[in-house]
């Protein structure tokens, strides 16, 4: 399997048709009683990130104290499926997670861009896991992709899935610069051919980020996959998903295409840090009654 036999043989996309299933999923309710298992599951398959020119040792242990203890309070939420860093903070974030199931992941590949050499970008792989990163956050090359030039992607892919070692693949397309859900669905067969453990919507860098729609078209990639070559692979949406109630709609769309099996931070996971602060709102309404404001949690 190559770039371009990936990118041939993905289907043509029913745009109408997605978005019609879509409007149909996120008009389903759910019951107060599942709200809260909902709400839970979602903090379990977060990826707390601060990805910002800014970041400080002090803000990445602010943010890995948070991981592990998300609520002060509520003792039964459970800690967040990882923090994701810049390489130079991996120590750090591994250090203040030594000893938890939180994973240390992060971004690599010339993030947010990819606007560099193979070179650069599997030797800042290598350094990120030798550091010990458990997952590494890739960007495709765009340009390109939207060029044609599917198997420069691929095997770029694939030389990155080779420098990660044991450290687990998640693969970004940036699908708000693909242009169309065609483009995406050939992105997510050439990454999953390649190798990636995971693919992921969006950088957060790029609007628009995470959709539904976007996010059916790269499930039901994956369950192609799974169908014909037997393996699981993982999904992250990211960037744009604020509200419990959408993040809610996100695990609807989930259990209806992928199944149970998909349910958990192994093979879902949201890229939205600003997710976080509104389902402990929302869990705190569910324990108290009332809700607190957002300057009740902290930012990171």
């Amino acid at each position: 399997m190559n770039g371009n036999i990936a990118a041939s043989n993905s289907p043509s996309v029913d745009q109408i048709g997605i978005e019609e299933r879509i409007s149909r999923l996120t008009k389903r309710s759910i019951k107060n009683e599942s709200k809260k298992e909902a709400l839970l599951m979602a903090i379990s398959m977060m990826d707390l990130t601060t990805l910002d020119a800014k970041d400080t040792p002090g803000k990445v242990r602010q943010l890995c104290a948070k991981a592990l203890r998300p609520h002060d309070k509520l003792s039964y939420v459970p800690p967040v499926a990882a923090v994701c860093v810049y390489p130079n903070m991996v120590a750090i974030a591994k250090k203040e997670l030594e000893g938890s199931k939180v994973k240390v992941a992060s971004v690599a590949t010339a993030f947010p861009t990819g606007m560099s050499t193979k070179k650069i970008k599997i030797d800042e792989t290598k350094f990120a896991v030798n550091e010990g990163a458990d997952e590494i956050d890739m960007v495709i090359s765009r340009g390109k992709f939207l060029a044609g030039e599917y198997n420069f992607v691929f095997d770029e892919i694939a030389a990155i899935k080779e420098a990660c070692g044991i450290a687990h693949l998640k693969v970004i397309l940036e699908t708000g610069e693909l242009s169309t859900l065609d483009n995406v669905r050939k992105a997510s067969d050439i990454a999953m051919y390649a190798g990636a453990d995971f693919i992921k919507t969006s950088t957060g860098k790029i609007q628009p980020a995470a959709t539904l729609p976007v996010t059916l078209v790269m499930f039901e990639a994956i369950k192609d996959f799974y169908f014909k070559e037997g393996k699981m692979i993982g999904m992250k949406p990211a960037g744009g998903i604020a509200t419990s109630k959408i993040a809610m709609q996100y695990l609807v769309v989930l259990r209806e295409t992928l199944g149970e099996a998909w349910m958990n931070p192994d093979w879902f996971r949201f890229g939205a840090s600003s997710l976080a602060n509104d389902v402990l709102m929302q869990l705190e309404k569910l324990e108290t009654g009332v809700y607190q404001g957002p300057e009740y949690f902290s930012k990171d």
